[in-house]
């Protein structure tokens, strides 16, 4: 008895020896960085001198700023615009390359490839592709006798640009879809065929139902991924090039939040305001979780 508790107290530590990397990287540089920033939320810090108390003063202004209310507006609009027609592309894409050949491999790459270029590299060569005088994207529409807008400076289509923008980089949402699509038994599709089921009705009662975690999944971490958006919209509209001309349009939450921490020096407010991100994050994943979970198929089925 005393040898294999021994044994298990061996392997206890071998696995905290194995697991104590990622605990002390993460002590260190998430728990960390967020108990200090809760600390900083409640004072008022400017990085010149030592941080003054000032109780939730931090908090009820962010209530009575009016630029916090657009901000996160802008970034819900922008969320809304981009999970689903992300979702939709990723998919689409997916399905193709499930139909490819020998030349999957390559297709797959060519697809990821985009995911491992900077988002500020990308942002930048999409500001000149949406130019609205000279860009490639309304040299193509007028090719087909549409007149593109002006993408980079018409309000309406600030948001829309910067999520056509952020397409860019759904390499990785398309290689999660392709491995759950692959995953999906051809012995459906088969008994379905020999039913009568046409193209449609495969898709929506067997490659849905079938794909529906990887679904969820994705669309959790791009929500959480879209309402921390920063690369894009900065460098697209509040570069030094572009900050003259920005618009309220364009401003979402974390590009203000970046603003206040090393523009206008007020670390105590921007770590006010990366909490409220925090809860209304943990809040919206929450009742992601609580809705689709009724929709996802699990396979061994729920406890």
């Amino acid at each position: 008895m005393a040898r294999g508790s021994g044994l298990a107290r061996g392997e206890n530590r071998a696995a905290w020896l194995f697991v104590s990397p990622w605990v002390i990287g993460f002590l260190i540089f998430t728990a960390g960085p967020m108990i200090a920033s809760l600390v900083l939320s409640f004072t008022d810090y400017e990085m010149i001198r030592a941080p003054r108390g000032v109780g939730a003063d931090n908090y009820r202004q962010l209530i009575e700023d009016p630029r916090i209310a657009k901000s996160l507006m802008n970034t819900f609009i922008y969320a809304l615009i981009f999970i689903p027609t992300g979702t939709v592309v990723a998919l689409g894409l997916a399905m193709m390359l499930n139909r490819v050949g020998r030349a999957a491999g390559f297709f797959r790459t060519a697809f990821y490839l985009p995911v491992m270029t900077p988002a500020v590299a990308a942002a930048a060569m999409f500001l000149l592709l949406l130019n609205g005088q000279r860009g490639l994207v309304n040299e193509v529409l007028s090719w087909v006798g549409i007149q593109g807008p002006n993408w980079t400076t018409d309000p309406a289509w600030l948001k829309p640009s910067i999520a056509m923008v952020s397409l860019w980089s759904m390499g990785g949402t398309i290689v999660i879809y392709l491995a759950a699509l692959k995953n999906v038994p051809p012995q459906l599709y088969e008994a379905a065929s020999i039913d009568g089921a046409g193209p449609v009705t495969r898709f929506l009662k067997i490659t849905l139902p079938m794909i529906s975690g990887a679904l969820f999944f994705t669309i959790i971490t791009n929500t959480i991924a879209a309402l921390q958006m920063f690369d894009q919209a900065y460098t697209m509209f509040y570069g030094p090039q572009q900050k003259a001309t920005a618009s309220e349009e364009s401003l979402v939450y974390m590009v203000y939040l970046f603003q206040n921490a090393f523009q206008f020096f007020k670390m105590g407010y921007a770590s006010a305001m990366a909490w409220l991100l925090f809860v209304i994050i943990l809040i919206v994943t929450a009742i992601q979780l609580r809705l689709g979970n009724r929709f996802v198929y699990y396979e061994g089925g729920r406890d």
